[in-house]
Parts: C-alpha cells; structure tokens; sequence
C-alpha cells in the first residue's frame, strides 16, 4: 500500500471514530460530518493507491461512479450515495435552500454509522 493511500485511510478511520464519539455526545450533525468524511476519506483511498485522477468533490455518488468506470465494486446502492451526498453541505453550513428531508438524530446517525463501517471495511479489504 502506498504511503498516502495509509494517510488517506488513517484520516478516514479518525473520522470514522469521531462519529462514534460526537453520536454518544448527541452531537448529531458533527457526527454526520464525519460519517460523510470517512466514507469520502475511504472512497479516495482506492482512487490514490491505484493512481485514478483524485478530484476536489465531494459527492459520494461521483467517486463510487469514478470507481465503478475503473472495475471497483463499492457496497454502496444509489440510495445510500444520495443519503450521504443529502447531509454534506446541511450538516456544515445553515443553508435553507438545501436542508435535506430529514433532522439529523440518533436514528439517521446510526444507519450513518453503519454505512460508514461497511465501506471502510470494504475499501481496507480492497486495498490489502
């Protein structure tokens, strides 16, 4: 594995950790945040170690498309990028215009952290 694809999914198991942390604190938006980093964090890892064009974006969606074009499955459906891609921005900044559907709360946190652990599982067994 290359160096920077081990930074890569270091930073993503930290925020991966933070999210379990900010969900016992009830803290349900930092929480998302990190949930939302770490899949994004696990996800670019691949794309670094196999030296596929790294982008500045941030959709889920996008980088699980990326990855698919270049023969990597990710366990991810259509639903749960748009999930993940739904909470980005809302969960940083207080913009009306993009709130999504939904509160955060403990419930939506834990499908969060759930779906996090799964990719980042997914992508350690990818890269070893």
């Amino acid at each position: 594995m290359k160096d920077e694809t081990r930074i890569w999914i270091e930073y993503a198991e930290e925020n991966f950790k933070s999210a379990k942390i900010l969900l016992k604190s009830k803290l349900f938006n930092p929480c998302m945040q990190n949930i939302q980093q770490s899949i994004e964090k696990s996800l670019k890892s691949v794309l670094v170690e196999n030296s596929i064009g790294l982008k500045r974006a941030h959709s889920i969606s996008d980088l699980k498309h990326t990855l698919e074009e270049n023969n990597f499955t990710v366990m991810m459906t259509d639903d749960d990028c748009d999930f993940i891609d739904s909470i980005y921005l809302p969960s940083k900044y207080p913009l009306i215009s993009v709130l999504p559907n939904f509160e955060p709360n403990e419930e939506i946190c834990n499908k969060g952290i759930l779906l996090a652990e799964k990719v980042l599982e997914q992508v350690k067994i990818v890269l070893i």
